[in-house]
């Protein structure tokens, strides 16, 4: 039987969804460079054949080597990860056994200088952008390009430290502001493993004119898609679309959608950027998520693409609507095998029904925050809050204990305030709009207000 060798690490699909994919097609070995869930630990041990936990230790020789040692002590056949803060590490180690990977140009997908230095190279559709290392490096963009403009770090994930500039009074406060949060978030775990300093790498680019009423016939889309992939071999296979509702200031993700109902010969032109962006990386053997803006006019432009499978409950969608087990897809190409990619992106017209991701935050639908503090409890009367027919779970590994009050959301932190992740299976792409406009309406509502004495270390921050 074959081995797996599975390197968990913060973001990425619920790691005990991915592991039944992978223990599916081999034997699998999980190595945590993060802390396990407290929800997927049981589930852990009965899946893997093995648990060892070894938090990296500085430096970039160390986190490979780590890698490199447990995949030999193992047998391991292939090693893999669902994490965008291990991909490069996990990329190296492949390469240093011999084993299929992401290749060494994942680095490209990673860093957002590197990427967009690329797509500008390679004449790929994307926002002007400079890349910049302090506030000096800030002021003197600002001059050079057109406000509004977004900074984010270099290589965060999630929208964390992303800070909208309207003008150049903006500068300071959001340098600085950016740079702290980028600090916390390497407290929670949320940062890149692999890179020494990456939290002190940022790029700013020009906001483009996003517009979702050009492309969709029904309110409450997002003015952005995503094209969820795989490439083999050095071969890009785009497999569907991911829609999205109108993102929290400054651009916090809320909720994810899938099938996207668009003409199949729109979703194609939207395919045809994301390969030229996915192929101007020159990446080898893993998922890809690429994030497309949808502009007046038939206009598209590249936000940014990843090395591994999109976050939170994209691929779980993808199977519950498609029926395509994108993780196993993958691990069966790592392995050798054969497999049978799709012969063009699905559409709703190859779908069962819909399915969609949502993200607790403390905000309202105009991204005003709620008037009281809430408590988060899964345990609501989720089918009164739904449509009939529609089912509703939440992603305990994603989600607050029950009890937790919900963070105040912060603009910079993005999804690092998040209190729950909930997953929705509709009969079709507009129900999920629907039910999730509803959702968000009703939570500041129906969830249990926090006593007035809650401090801090109450707020179970992750």
């Amino acid at each position: 039987m074959s081995t797996v060798l599975f390197v968990h690490a913060k973001g990425g699909p619920p790691l005990e969804y991915a592991l039944s994919k992978v223990a599916a097609k081999a034997q699998v070995h999980l190595l945590a460079l993060s802390e396990l869930p407290a929800s997927s630990r049981e589930a852990c041990t009965r899946i893997c054949a093995s648990v060892s936990s070894s938090p990296p230790q500085d430096g970039q020789r160390d986190l490979v080597a780590l890698i490199v040692d447990r995949a030999r002590a193992v047998g391991a056949d292939a090693v893999t990860t669902s994490s965008e803060y291990a991909v490069v590490a996990v990329a190296d180690a492949c390469e240093v056994l011999g084993f299929a990977g992401p290749g060494t140009s994942c680095v490209l997908a990673r860093d957002k200088r590197l990427m967009r230095t690329v797509w500008r190279d390679k004449g790929v559709s994307q926002p002007r952008f400079r890349a910049v290392a302090s506030a000096a490096d800030l002021h003197e963009a600002a001059e050079s390009l057109d406000f509004p403009m977004l900074l984010k770090a270099a290589w965060s994930a999630g929208s964390t430290a992303h800070q909208i500039l309207r003008s150049p009074q903006d500068v300071d406060p959001a340098w600085s502001h950016a740079r702290r949060v980028m600090t916390e978030s390497e407290q929670l775990g949320y940062a890149e493993l692999h890179v020494a300093n990456a939290g002190e790498d940022y790029i700013v680019e020009e906001i483009v004119q996003g517009t979702a009423e050009d492309w969709f016939d029904e309110p409450g889309w997002g003015d952005y898609v995503s094209v969820e992939g795989i490439v083999a071999d050095g071969e890009y296979h785009p497999v569907c679309l991911s829609g999205r509702m109108p993102t929290v200031e400054p651009f916090t993700e809320r909720a994810c959608i899938t099938p996207v109902p668009l003409p199949r010969s729109v979703q194609e032109e939207i395919v045809a950027l994301a390969r030229a962006a996915v192929d101007a990386l020159e990446l080898r053997n893993c998922g890809t998520h690429t994030e497309i803006k949808l502009g007046p006019d038939g206009r598209m432009w590249v936000i940014e693409t990843a090395a591994r499978f999109g976050g939170a409950m994209t691929v779980p969608q993808i199977e519950e609507v498609f029926g395509v087990d994108l993780i196993g897809m993958l691990v069966d190409h790592l392995l050798g095998r054969e497999v049978a990619w799709p012969p063009a992106v699905l559409t709703p017209d190859e779908s069962h029904h819909a399915a969609g991701s949502l993200v607790v935050l403390a905000v309202d639908s105009q991204g005003t925050p709620w008037p009281d503090r809430r408590v988060w409890d899964s345990g609501l009367d989720w089918p009164a809050l739904v449509s009939e027919g529609s089912r509703l779970s939440v992603v305990t590994e994603s989600s607050l204990p029950d009890g937790t009050v919900v963070p105040v959301y912060d603009p910079a932190a993005g999804a690092n305030t998040m209190a729950a992740l909930c997953l929705l299976a509709a009969v079709d792409p507009v129900t999920v709009i629907r039910d999730f406009e509803a959702l968000v309406d009703a939570l500041p509502k129906v969830l249990p207000a926090a006593g007035e004495t809650t401090t801090r270390d109450e707020e179970g921050r992750r």
